[in-house]
């Protein structure tokens, strides 16, 4: 494996902080759906601890740093050119309903690119990363998009859609997930309408450093991103597929 910049070990280090909350939270929650107060509650509630530990843990590592997240907003701090980017549940109705399938999602953003991300999904303990020029892993193995070519034998995840699509597909209710799964192969495409920066930040780099394709995205948009991502073997068949989504 190649040595990994320090800014993503910061954000390693703050991950799986953060992931400790996350998992005894989750184990928590199986009690919790039997009481009066709701679980509702108690997701927010996780939602803005784990928040708080990545944002504390990246800013002791790298104090001048901006923020963007999705329990706080946007945070202009004195370097304005590097930005982290911050999800810390992305998929919280499956968290909430006590399905293992969420994530922590954190990516940095320097000088309008995407630099580095990590995409973490503590109840699997599987953790996906990529740097620019320094390729995707997933727990420290080298990852590479899918090869096949023949949309028959794929499967897609989707949000949703204006019409019903004419190939196998999945909805899974994380985006985070869905890309890093794009990026490892596990999935051959993705594509969905109105998603936040932070839930797909760290996918966007995943994706290119597994050698597949992502549409262009403009990050000075936070609301309303559209996402789609395969390789680059079945782009143009999946996007005519896919027709105006």
């Amino acid at each position: 494996m190649k040595s990994i910049s320090a800014n993503l070990n910061v954000m390693i280090k703050a991950c799986e902080k953060a992931s400790k909350i996350l998992i005894r939270d989750f184990g928590e929650l199986e009690k919790l759906q039997v009481s009066k107060k709701g679980p509702k509650d108690f997701v927010t509630n996780s939602d803005i601890k784990v928040e708080k530990i990545i944002i504390e843990e990246l800013k002791r590592a790298r104090p001048s740093y901006s923020i963007i997240s999705e329990e706080n907003g946007i945070e202009n701090n004195k370097d304005i050119s590097n930005s982290w980017i911050i999800d810390p549940i992305d998929g919280t109705i499956n968290f909430l309903h006590g399905i293992p399938h969420f994530a922590i999602s954190i990516a940095l953003k320097s000088n309008d690119e995407i630099v580095c991300g990590l995409i973490f999904d503590p109840i699997k303990d599987e953790m996906f990363y990529a740097e620019k020029n320094n390729g995707a892993f997933f727990n420290n193995q080298r990852i590479r998009v899918s090869k096949k070519n023949n949309l028959d034998e794929c499967l897609f995840a989707v949000g949703k859609l204006k019409k019903e699509p004419n190939f196998t597909y999945r909805r899974s209710g994380c985006a985070a997930l869905d890309i890093a799964y794009v990026a490892s192969g596990r999935l051959d495409g993705y594509a969905q309408n109105n998603l936040n920066l932070w839930d797909i930040a760290a996918g966007i780099i995943l994706v290119k450093e597994a050698g597949g394709i992502i549409n262009e995205i403009n990050l000075n948009h936070i609301k309303n991103i559209k996402v789609l991502a395969s390789s680059a073997e079945i782009n143009t068949k999946f996007i005519e597929k896919l027709g105006n989504f």
